[in-house]
């Protein structure tokens, strides 16, 4: 009876993590299709599902075209580390960048960007997708980036993703020199993962047409 209770107790507290952690999705890496993207090294992956890289502090960072995965995979491990009650903060880029913004205007930056550098692990995604709000009078986004970045580095996990190259993620968040020293600072203790292949969700979109007797949609390479 009450490993029971204890055990609801629990399922409790992981549940509340997986709400904090601000991910709308429950994404697991059982339902991963390695084999559609056979150049992913599938061990790579899985080390990362370990969350050593969150008690070593390393950082990681995926790049690769949109739909090939990127997401999935740090949304599962934000979901394993919740399982771990691991505290995970997780954001789209955009999103991010927006509520800091926020917190210039009335005042509270400063307690929202300790806010994110509080969890064990956050979750940075699609740099690079969606329209950044520039505003001539206030820090770019590079800087809110860069700043809370370096403030986390060596002492806590960030995990990015990024459809983009990162020789365009100066002209992305509106300052090239800053934006070239995020990688940069990254690159010191991070592990690196590039997706090379299809887009997932063009194939299923490909899949549903074709059940559907429909003739498959076309996509321009880009």
């Amino acid at each position: 009876m009450l490993g029971e209770v204890a055990g609801h107790k629990r399922e409790r507290r992981i549940e509340g993590r997986f709400k904090e952690s601000g991910v709308k999705e429950k994404k697991t890496l059982e339902t991963f299709d390695f084999p559609f993207q056979p150049k992913l090294d599938r061990s790579a992956i899985e080390n990362l599902a370990t969350l050593r890289f969150i008690d070593t502090h390393e950082d990681v960072l995926i790049t690769g075209k949109a739909g090939t995965g990127k997401s999935h995979i740090l949304k599962a491990l934000t979901l394993r580390a919740c399982g771990y009650e691991r505290l995970v903060r997780y954001a789209r880029c955009v999103d991010l960048i927006d509520h800091l913004y926020a917190g210039l205007a009335d005042g509270t930056y400063e307690r929202r960007m300790r806010g994110w550098c509080r969890p064990e692990m956050i979750v940075i995604d699609d740099v690079g997708l969606g329209q950044l709000k520039r505003r001539d009078d206030e820090p770019t986004a590079a800087h809110m980036l860069f700043t809370l970045i370096d403030r986390r580095h060596m002492t806590a996990s960030t995990a990015i993703t990024s459809n983009i190259k990162l020789s365009a993620w100066g002209k992305y968040l509106g300052d090239t020199t800053l934006a070239a020293a995020i990688p940069d600072r990254l690159a010191a203790n991070s592990i690196h993962i590039d997706i090379d292949g299809p887009s997932y969700r063009q194939h299923l979109a490909r899949k549903r047409a074709k059940e559907q007797g429909l003739e498959p949609p076309t996509y321009e390479q880009p």
